[in-house]
């Protein structure tokens, strides 16, 4: 039955670009996820966004690739490091996560131990299936929300609705048929919350 016995409400989030800011590289000319705890930086509304979540009941999950490691670009180490910034940026504005998980592996990686074709990478919705298991979530009344192909991949093979974030992005060029597309994280949970109130994903 998983933990307690009620039927519970989730949402799933990804992180990067999701919660918080990619940052540029100039040496590749290409937005990256941080790598120290200096650079991590919430998107603006993204707190705000968060604490609604909560305030209505949802069990919150943060689900994210981070191959950044396996690409030989910075270490574990650091990594987690960036992650407790994060947890303290949460605690700070009084926000309590049920879960974090990360893959930190990549198919076409160079660090060895690190480098394959895992379970747990997205789109597979390893982590996603894991939590409604262990936590008794109702797939119809819990969302996947991210701002890449991959995030909306993975909720609808959970089994959950989606919410594609496209500020600052071009649209996908793939026909996902998400249930929400919104410029950022706090439109799309005033999207969900409005869902709900319709009766459309009732707990």
């Amino acid at each position: 039955m998983g933990i307690g016995g009620k039927v519970k409400k989730a949402i799933f989030l990804d992180r990067d670009g999701t919660i918080n800011k990619l940052k540029f590289n100039q040496d590749l000319n290409e937005l990256e996820p941080p790598h120290c705890p200096e650079d991590f930086e919430m998107i603006e509304g993204a707190v705000e966004a968060i604490k609604n979540l909560q305030r209505n009941d949802f069990l919150l999950f943060v689900i994210s690739n981070q191959p950044d490691h396996a690409k030989g670009k910075t270490t574990i180490d650091k990594l987690q490091d960036v992650h407790k910034e994060f947890e303290r940026q949460l605690a700070a504005s009084g926000i309590e996560i049920s879960g974090f998980y990360y893959c930190y592996h990549h198919p076409n990686g160079i660090v060895k131990d690190y480098s394959f074709d895992c379970d747990c990478r997205k789109p597979k919705p390893y982590f996603a299936n894991k939590v409604i298991d262990e936590y008794n979530i109702n797939r119809t009344a819990s969302w996947f929300v991210g701002d890449r192909e991959s995030d909306i991949i993975c909720g609808k093979l959970a089994g959950l609705n989606t919410a594609f974030l496209t500020e600052g992005q071009e649209k996908l060029k793939a026909e996902l048929n998400e249930d929400i597309n919104a410029s950022n994280l706090l439109e799309a949970v005033e999207g969900i919350l409005k869902y709900n109130i319709k009766g459309i994903c009732q707990q």
